[in-house]
């Protein structure tokens, strides 16, 4: 990605974004930070994602379980619940509402300038 986007517009979408990796398969936190490396959001700091899946787990939007993993100690894989999947759609039936009103007032914007 040629910019590297806000952390403060970043923390506004993760949690769809993280549940949208999920739902693709399990998945513990450091795989999620290359996974979210991979689709073009960079380096996101440990420090953003950890908490964010604590707060998820909390919030019932997905649930932990512990695998072992070889060479090292256990991981925590991480999955939706049922809550988190229709958190999920619900915030990208959001994002598409606002992806429309942002065109509209980009195509606004090029034409008025």
């Amino acid at each position: 990605m040629a910019q590297t986007i806000s952390s403060q517009l970043l923390k506004g979408f993760l949690q769809g974004i993280l549940l949208a990796i999920l739902k693709r398969e399990p998945n513990y936190g450091y795989g999620i930070a290359q996974e979210m490396n991979r689709i073009g959001l960079g380096q996101v700091p440990k420090g953003t994602i950890y908490p964010l899946l604590a707060t998820m787990e909390k919030r019932g939007l997905i649930q932990g379980e512990s695998r072992p993993s070889e060479g090292g100690p256990d991981r925590k894989y991480y999955l939706p619940t049922a809550d988190g999947l229709d958190a999920m759609n619900d915030f990208f039936g959001q994002w598409q509402e606002l992806e429309q009103t942002m065109q509209l007032m980009i195509d606004g914007a090029k034409h008025e300038g």
